[in-house]
């Protein structure tokens, strides 16, 4: 019986691996055991993470403090990791959040294997995928390989760390994406679509660098943001771990370490992405006005919007 159910696990871990999402299998035992309250301070805000069965980085991006002393608000803006396994139960709690719209970044390939999204009625649906380079394929089908010499070669010595990097550059250098996240940012500043929850697979990389984009789009202090971006790594610790354990387990990865790379975020990826903004456009003011072609009147709506 434990064997059937691990291999049952292991087919669902190959196909979510990737970016760190929890197999369908274990996501209810890993909510079981919270790997962070409800809310936490981080600099003078106050994260509210909301506890579901189905996700686990579903955070209110409120609360955050600007350089001028203003607050995000509350309410307005979620961020999450995916949203096709959620209960009803859950359902019903993202129902009490009044969302009038939900964004998705999950390329196909992920939508295909993971599930749409689950949401309460009444809320709207967007599709706007943001190029993983390719990610999540080519990492499922290194795993489903079972090759030990084939996943050392292609993950480990720093292989995957250069790959995350790589993916958070294409955030400021291709186009497709910096539209997507200038479409996000024009649907809060107009609030006709909010309250707004956006999200990938696992709520970390592409919902990180538009979180991080957002908070200091609206003048929140650059360290703060980065610890925000950084909670990720909290927040998905227990459900992370019991994926690596899961794949060693059903002898999909003799080293399932290979994928800490891929499962946290880390400051220099985060820091890829600046870097190529302020290469590119001069600052990441630029790569906000020039790069995702925000205007002033817009940026300006941004902050009515959520700061109080």
């Amino acid at each position: 019986m434990r064997t059937a159910r691990i291999r049952r696990t292991a087919a669902a871990v190959v196909s979510a691996v990737v970016l760190g999402l929890l197999p369908a299998g274990t996501v209810a035992d890993a909510a079981a055991q919270p790997a962070a309250t409800a809310s936490r301070d981080v600099t003078a805000g106050a994260v509210r993470h909301i506890a579901l069965q189905g996700a686990v980085n579903v955070r209110d991006l409120g609360g955050y403090r600007t350089e001028k002393g203003r607050q995000v608000r509350y309410g307005q803006v979620f961020r999450a990791d995916g949203l096709g396994r959620l209960t009803d139960a859950d359902v019903s709690k993202l129902a009490a959040l009044d969302l009038r719209t939900v964004v998705d970044f999950r390329v196909p390939l992920e939508v295909r294997h993971d599930g749409a999204d689950r949401l309460p009625e009444g809320v709207t649906a967007v599709s706007r995928p943001v190029n993983d380079l390719g990610l999540y394929g080519r990492t499922t089908e290194v795993i489903g390989s079972k090759d030990p010499v084939r996943q050392q070669e292609e993950l480990g010595d720093g292989k995957a760390e250069q790959m995350m990097r790589s993916i958070y550059r294409t955030f400021v250098t291709d186009a497709d994406s910096r539209r997507r996240f200038a479409a996000l940012v024009r649907d809060i500043a107009r609030h006709k679509r909010t309250p707004l929850l956006y999200h990938c697979t696992s709520g970390k990389d592409r919902t990180g660098w538009m979180s991080f984009l957002l908070l200091r789009a609206v003048g929140v202090p650059a360290e703060t943001a980065e610890k925000d971006y950084l909670l990720s790594n909290e927040f998905r610790s227990e459900a992370d771990r019991r994926t690596r354990e899961a794949l060693k387990q059903a002898g999909h990865l003799q080293n399932p370490d290979l994928l800490i790379p891929l499962q946290e975020v880390r400051e220099d990826y985060l820091e890829a992405a600046v870097d190529q903004a302020e290469e590119d456009y001069g600052s990441l003011r630029g790569y906000l006005t020039d790069g995702l072609g925000l205007d002033a009147p817009t940026l300006a709506q941004l902050r009515a919007r959520l700061l109080r």
